[in-house]
Formats: structure tokens, sequence, C-alpha cells
């Protein structure tokens, strides 16, 4: 939570979704399980941090923000960062905001979880999966106009509702199954590749919260040009850092539009180790040798929508059909409270946290 704004739209939503994550580790806990080995979540706390008199400046009116919006945050100048998290360096005009509450989880696990929840279901007839099936199109009613089933290659899915959450891919989903059909909607998710390193047992550098610099909250408009022509226009590096659940140090973050290209580029990797490096000396000291050898690399699509905000809602006009994606770099923290939301929205109750600022009306052609 530390580098979300409560003024934003989309901060009552990640609030909630960040207390419905700690009520299912709680209830994971209550089982006799460990939610660290089944969700990888731990409570870390977090910090943002800064390096020049300007950072601080945010960062202070940041915790201010915070905690009125009810969130334990809390300044810490360059000497009380250090107490904190000794890795780190932002100098002497430099500081921190630090969220104790903080947690984080391991996405890979987390699905996995919920995934063997959801199959202790399907006895009952309450779940199904259809993986390796494509979806081929949409089966109309003829006498309601609502979209009743899911056409697959090889079944036709009957339900009470339909909802599209294909992330970056949505977009051409329902360009396709909407293709002969009166019905025009552009859903104008676009794909926003980004880099991660991953540095297995890294043993120079441990650290005890996740951090990240003040350029990540800015990430839609920051940029560092690398000398990469037109994609130096759409690219932004902001320093990320933190230990998985195995030990492994991760480090982010890229930024770019380019397709739906998942190839690794070299030169940002480069820049994200350097980018790292002036934050975490010690990142400074393995030669370039073996920061190649050591490193592994991970590129995804995150779904991208120009106004920062998920589409979340039915498609206008048709009471039945859904759209839940857009969430970018936020997936994983709105997930929980993404999916209260659609439930609720099916079965006609009143939404936990207001709706409308993720309507598809109005924000999608």
């Amino acid at each position: 939570m530390v580098h979300k704004n409560p003024a934003s739209e989309t901060w009552e939503l990640t609030k909630r979704s960040h207390q419905l994550w700690k009520m299912l580790a709680e209830t994971i806990r209550d089982q006799g399980m460990d939610p660290l080995q089944v969700l990888g979540w731990k409570k870390t706390g977090s910090l943002l941090v800064g390096r020049t008199p300007e950072d601080s400046v945010m960062l202070r009116k940041r915790v201010s923000q915070l905690s009125e919006a009810g969130v334990r945050a809390e300044y810490l100048s360059t000497d009380e960062l250090h107490s904190k998290e000794p890795a780190i360096y932002v100098g002497t005009d430099g500081g921190a905001a630090f969220a104790p509450d903080d947690c984080q989880l391991d996405a890979h696990q987390a699905v996995s979880y919920i995934e063997k929840v959801n199959r202790s279901f399907a006895p009952e007839g309450r779940y199904a999966e259809f993986y390796h099936e494509p979806v081929t199109g949409l089966v109309r009613s003829t006498s309601s106009g609502e979209f009743e089933a899911v056409q697959t290659s090889n079944n036709t899915l009957y339900g009470k509702a339909i909802v599209v959450a294909a992330g970056c891919w949505s977009r051409s989903l329902m360009h396709d199954l909407f293709k002969g059909s009166h019905i025009q909607l552009d859903a104008l998710v676009m794909p926003r590749k980004g880099h991660l390193l991953v540095f297995e047992n890294f043993n120079p550098l441990q650290l005890n919260h996740g951090s990240m610099e003040v350029g990540y909250v800015d990430y839609q408009n920051a940029t560092f040009p690398l000398g990469l022509d037109d994609q130096s226009q759409t690219l932004s590096v902001s320093m990320t850092a933190t230990i998985d659940m195995m030990g492994n140090l991760v480090l982010g973050s890229s930024r770019q539009f380019a397709g739906f290209s998942t190839e690794v580029d070299d030169s940002i990797v480069l820049h994200i180790w350097k980018r790292a490096g002036e934050f975490f000396p010690k990142l400074k000291e393995p030669s370039l040798t073996d920061f190649i050898k050591n490193r592994k690399v991970r590129v995804g699509l995150r779904p991208y929508m120009p106004d920062g905000k998920p589409v979340i809602g039915n498609v206008p006009g048709l009471s039945n059909l859904f759209l839940a994606t857009g969430h970018e770099g936020g997936g994983l923290s709105m997930a929980l409270g993404t999916a209260e939301m659609v439930v609720d929205m099916v079965l006609g109750n009143t939404t936990y946290v207001d709706s409308s600022p993720f309507a598809a009306e109005g924000r999608c052609c």
C-alpha cells in the first residue's frame, strides 16, 4: 500500500483487496497451514524511497495521506532508513515512507492454492476446468437477446454470466467474439511489457523489506532514454527490490509498449541492474560476467488501460456479459476485490466498493 495514492479511484478497491488477502491468509493459518508455504505470504513492511529534497517532501506528504486513510505509515530519515534497511543508500537528502503492515505473496503459489481449493468443489458440480479448449464464440438467446453460453472447440457451456478476464488479450478476444454482430466495443486494453531480474541465493545483498523508488509511483510518465530510438519514448525503469519466498533477490522493473513481444531485451536488463545499483551499492561489487551468468529474467505483459483504472462491469447493453481486465501492475493487489465485485454484480448485490469508476460505459468505444 505504500506507493498507492489514497486520492486515486483505485484506492478503495486496492484497500479492500488487501483486507481479503489478509483474511485468506488468516483462514489458511486457522486451518493449521502456513500462509508462507501456501501463498508465499509474509508481512515484510514496504519502503518507498527517494534521494532528493523534493522526494522527501513528496514522501512526507504520502505518509500523511496514508495515515489519514487509515494505513499505518511513518516517514524515515536517512539514518532511520539505514537502521531498518542497512543495504540501501539514498544519500544525505533522501528518506523513505514506511508501511510496516504491508505484506507480499507469491503469485504462482497463490494461484496454485486457489486452483486446488476450486477443484474440491468439482464433485458437487460447482466447478469445472476447460484448459487448452479455446473459446470460438458466444451463443445468444433468441428470446432475450442476451448471451447465454460460451462455445469452445469441444463444448457449449451455459451459465448465469460470462466474464472476460483475459488480461491484455481481452481486447482482441472481445473483437473476435463480437465479429459479425451489431455490437461495437473496443476495450482499449494494451499490453505493457515488463522485465524482472531474479538472482538465486544472492548472498551479498539481504533485504528486510520490499523496496521501490519514488519514480515507481509515476511510472506512467517516467522515461529513461536508453538510446533505443522510438522505444525510449515509451520506456520507464524504476527500482523495485524484494526477496521472494525461496530467498531469491527479485529486481525490477521496466514498463514499455512493445506490442505482444516477450523477448528479453538485454539493454533493458542491464539498465534495471544499474538502476538498482544506485540504491544498493553492494550490487556494484559483482562483475558484469557474474551478473550475466547468475541472473534469470522474467518477461510478462501487463494489461494497460489509458486512464490507469481497470475495467470491471457489464458490457453496455448486455446484463450478463462482464469485463474484468486492465489492472496493469496492480492485478495481484486488486485481484480478490475484483473477484468479490464481479460476484456481487452477477448476483445483483450491492458491491462492497463503489464500482462506478470501473464501468465500461464511457471508457470503452
